[in-house]
């Protein structure tokens, strides 16, 4: 089994390893999968709060499922430190995590956080842009284009922002061999990540034939030699702010409010909730809470909230 060798001869872990031995097995096993450094720290001081509340020199194969809830119940009740249910839930998932491992490299037989119940953290729900909004918001920076001296790339920026919903890293990271104008199927962008970790997200979306138009002008005022948007993030989060106020908007136009803005108007639309989820780029798991939001900003009652997430 690839699994159990890489877990147990790797590192040398068996039933009888210690926890706290096992752990340092685990932190070198996050990073060969290319996990970032933050994750792994943040992952490795779940496992050492837990560790130390029972003890370092226990076995993993001596932890019951009884104990993972008394901890989980310690944390919420006993501990003294207020949990948040953002925290309790990396703190669940880092401990099913850690278990799923080493049963599944043969160390332990039975995952003792198998039956562990993962609670998730819903955050405050996200601040959208209304369909007048947008109209304003489009009016303006297409003005932008066609004033005294004319400037496509607030156009090509926000456009992009709201028909692809990409974040703001996949917008930075965009390069210019990854627009596809003359595809069969409709002009596309490509989203790449430079992580093999992060493969999964990498996806093909649609851009709409105006925003190719705009583009192709933005390219022509600008001229960049590789990267879509050579500024820092500050500058054009800037730009979007601008946007906002040029229209007398309250609300502060971010990256993610567009995101989100996208993802409503997909959902809305009627397109299949599956194709919401890829194009956003987004696993199933991490879809449960972000098709719950959409389902409320939607104005959905529950139940058909409940029937449109996937299992």
């Amino acid at each position: 089994m690839s699994g159990q060798t890489a877990v147990s001869s790797s590192f040398h872990i068996t039933s009888e390893t210690s926890l706290i031995d096992a752990l340092e097995g685990w932190q070198m096993h996050l990073r060969d999968k290319g996990r970032s450094e933050h994750t792994i720290k943040a992952f490795a001081g779940d496992l050492q709060l837990f560790i130390h509340h029972l003890s370092a020199n226990r076995s993993v194969n001596s932890i019951t499922t009884k104990e993972i809830n008394d901890f989980l119940h310690w944390l919420q009740h006993d501990r003294g430190v207020p949990c948040s249910p953002k925290s309790l839930s990396r703190r669940i998932t880092s401990i099913k995590s850690f278990f799923r491992w080493l049963n599944r490299g043969g160390v332990v037989i039975t995952d003792p956080a198998e039956r562990v119940l993962q609670q998730s953290a819903v955050s405050r729900f996200p601040e959208v842009l209304t369909e007048e909004e947008l109209e304003l918001i489009m009016d303006a920076a297409a003005k932008w284009q066609t004033r005294g001296k004319p400037d496509a790339r607030p156009y090509t920026l926000i456009s992009l922002l709201l028909s692809t919903g990409i974040k703001k890293s996949e917008c930075l990271a965009l390069k210019m061999n990854h627009v596809d104008q003359d595809a069969v199927e409709g002009p596309q962008i490509f989203v790449r990540y430079a992580n093999p970790a992060n493969r999964y997200k990498e996806r093909k979306i649609s851009v709409p034939s105006d925003w190719v138009q705009s583009y192709q002008e933005y390219l022509a005022q600008y001229k960049p030699a590789d990267e879509i948007f050579p500024w820092s993030p500050r500058r054009l989060e800037y730009l979007l702010e601008d946007l906002g106020k040029a229209v007398g908007l309250q609300k502060h136009i971010s990256f993610d409010m567009c995101r989100w803005t996208c993802a409503l108007n997909d959902w809305q639309s009627g397109m299949d909730r599956d194709k919401v989820r890829q194009k956003l780029g987004i696993s199933k798991i991490q879809w449960r809470e972000i098709s719950f939001k959409l389902s409320r900003l939607a104005g959905e009652p529950e139940t058909e909230e409940k029937t449109a997430e996937p299992a």
